[in-house]
């Protein structure tokens, strides 16, 4: 199993990042994908969840207008789409499978948000 998050980097507020978690080992089209992120010196929060067919999604309320999250089950890939960033979105976002009782966790992405 791997899920390997990719597209952090550096922005500046008000910019846009598109991050990428591509998955493989599992049937990824039975899982519930999320995406969490993890402050320096704070706790992993949830940012956005999508259903496995992604037809529901649910979002942060410090997120809900600027961030999008969607999946594409043919390329086992789901996507965040971070628009008007802001500094307090810096973080190591991390990809989350969830199908039950089963989760597999990436290893997270960089994301910091600065001028």
């Amino acid at each position: 199993v791997q899920v390997v998050e990719s597209g952090g980097g550096l922005a500046q507020p008000g910019g846009s990042l598109r991050l990428s978690c591509a998955a493989s080992g599992f049937t990824f089209s039975s899982y519930i994908m999320s995406w969490y992120r993890q402050a320096p010196a704070k706790e992993r929060e949830l940012v956005a969840t999508i259903s496995s067919a992604g037809g529901m999604t649910n979002y942060a309320d410090s997120v809900k207008g600027r961030f999008t999250i969607s999946r594409d089950n043919t390329k086992n890939t789901v996507y965040l789409q971070m628009n008007s960033l802001k500094p307090e979105d810096t973080a190591v976002y991390y990809c989350k499978a969830l199908r039950g009782r089963m989760d597999y966790w990436g290893k997270g992405t960089l994301v910091t948000v600065s001028s």
